[in-house]
């Protein structure tokens, strides 16, 4: 007995020593929207990381900040990242360029946080935006997508180019001062610029879209190959820090807060977090119903045009 538990020693320490250190590539946007991500990656710069702990010692996190979705789809398809958060609409546009290849879903992260903001003077109500201009954060993201179709089925028409209401994709810190100069009517965004223009520039939400998928997770299918096992970790993991978000939002806006900070070098007050946070629902859940709502609406004003099955989205079979 004794010689068999040295035996069952010796081999767990051997196996322990053999084990391979494996380095975890994450993307985010510093954005109060991207909440789990601006916190995992706050915890690992403090070196108390939230994933680490639960991934276990041989894990090592990188994150990397993006700003715009198509820039994190391009590091997934380049390799150079393993999962990452991101908005709905460029993750269903990576899958559908990749023919459902190279991209899976892994859960939700964020809802809401969307809204119609407008010049309360010069827009009291829908039809007032004839001839107005509207702003969207990047043509074809999911705030953009979802102006176009409300736009069109109101009966305005909208092109590329002008229409009843021209859209002009204009990027989120750029919002704030032309809306403030009155050269835009009215902005689609997210939070916390609908908060930001709400707080600094006097506009008057229009259109609030409570249920909009605004963040989901998403995982290269090379890391489902090579590391299923991590893979699921890092979700559980992830459905752990949104229940403690839910539990905890006091404290989650302070540790996004300090996040912030730290990664853009700028102090976000407390006051447009906790505004931008009212309009927030913060969960792991996400259906292939609510994308394929997403495929639909974009479809209607002319984008993802060569949609394919979602069937393969949520698997993990890569």
């Amino acid at each position: 007995m004794k010689l068999a538990r040295l035996w069952i020693l010796f081999f767990g320490v051997v196996g322990l020593a053999q084990a391979e250190p494996v380095i975890l590539r994450v993307g985010y946007f510093p954005n109060v929207t991207h909440a789990q991500g601006v916190i995992g990656s706050h915890s690992t710069r403090a070196r108390h990381g939230w994933f680490e702990q639960r991934l276990g010692p041989d894990v090592t996190i990188h994150w990397f900040a993006f700003n715009a979705g198509p820039s994190a789809m391009e590091a997934i398809f380049a390799g150079s990242i393993d999962l990452t958060y991101v908005g709905p609409n460029p993750a269903l546009n990576a899958y559908i360029r990749s023919r459902g290849d190279e991209i899976r879903v892994l859960a939700g992260a964020a809802e809401g946080g969307a809204a119609l903001v407008v010049n309360g003077t010069t827009v009291k109500q829908a039809s007032d935006l004839k001839g107005r201009r509207l702003a969207t954060p990047q043509l074809g993201n999911t705030q953009d997508v979802a102006a176009r179709v409300w736009l069109k089925q109101l009966g305005f028409r909208v092109t590329l180019t002008g229409g009843d209401v021209s859209v002009l994709p204009t990027a989120n810190p750029d919002q704030l001062g032309l809306f403030k100069q009155g050269k835009l009517d009215a902005v689609w965004t997210v939070e916390p610029w609908v908060s930001r223009l709400e707080l600094d520039a006097g506009a008057k939400v229009l259109v609030d879209q409570p249920d909009a998928v605004t963040t989901i997770l998403v995982a290269s299918t090379a890391l489902l190959r090579q590391h299923p096992e991590l893979a699921a970790k890092f979700q559980e993991a992830h459905a752990e820090l949104t229940a403690w978000i839910q539990a905890h939002p006091d404290e989650a806006q302070a540790q996004v807060r300090a996040g912030l900070a730290a990664e853009t070098k700028r102090a976000m007050p407390a006051a447009l977090v906790a505004s931008a946070w009212r309009r927030l629902h913060f969960t792991n859940q996400v259906t292939q119903d609510q994308l394929a709502s997403v495929v639909a609406d974009a479809q209607k004003v002319g984008f993802l045009r060569d949609a394919i099955p979602l069937d393969r989205l949520f698997s993990r079979q890569p």
